[in-house]
C-alpha cells in the first residue's frame, strides 16, 4: 500500500477472532473502493472511498461491504466498532488475525 505502514490496530495485542482496521471513509467518492493508506493524527489509516452519502449509516455499510470483499469474508464478519459518525473509524474484520493482516499487506 502506498502511504505508510499497514493500518491494523491491535488494541492490547492480537484481537481474538479478528483484526481491527483503522480507516478513513470519505463519502460521495468518485471512485469507490480501497484507495491506499494515509497518515492521520493517530497513525496510518486505510482510505476507503464510498459513493454513498454519510446519512443513516449508508457510508458505514458501504465501507464494511468493501472491506468484506477485500478480505474475502462475509458482510456479517465486518462491523464498525469505533467512529460510526466520523470519517475516521475502526472497523473490525472477523477471522484469523494473521491471515487478515497478510491480506492487508498484500493490497
Amino acid at each position: 500500500l502506498v502511504g505508510g505502514p499497514v493500518p491494523v490496530r491491535r488494541f492490547g495485542g492480537l484481537v481474538a477472532g479478528g483484526a481491527p482496521v483503522a480507516v478513513k471513509v470519505p463519502p460521495k467518492a468518485r471512485r469507490p473502493g480501497v484507495q491506499g493508506t494515509m497518515q492521520s493524527a493517530d497513525g496510518p489509516r486505510l482510505k476507503i472511498g464510498v459513493s454513498e452519502a454519510a446519512e443513516d449509516g449508508k457510508a458505514n455499510k458501504a465501507a464494511c461491504a468493501i472491506l468484506a470483499r477485500t478480505f474475502g469474508v462475509s458482510a456479517g464478519a465486518v462491523s464498525v466498532v469505533m467512529g460510526a459518525s466520523n470519517r475516521e473509524k475502526v472497523i473490525h474484520v472477523a477471522g484469523d488475525p494473521e491471515i487478515l493482516t497478510a491480506k492487508l499487506v498484500s493490497l
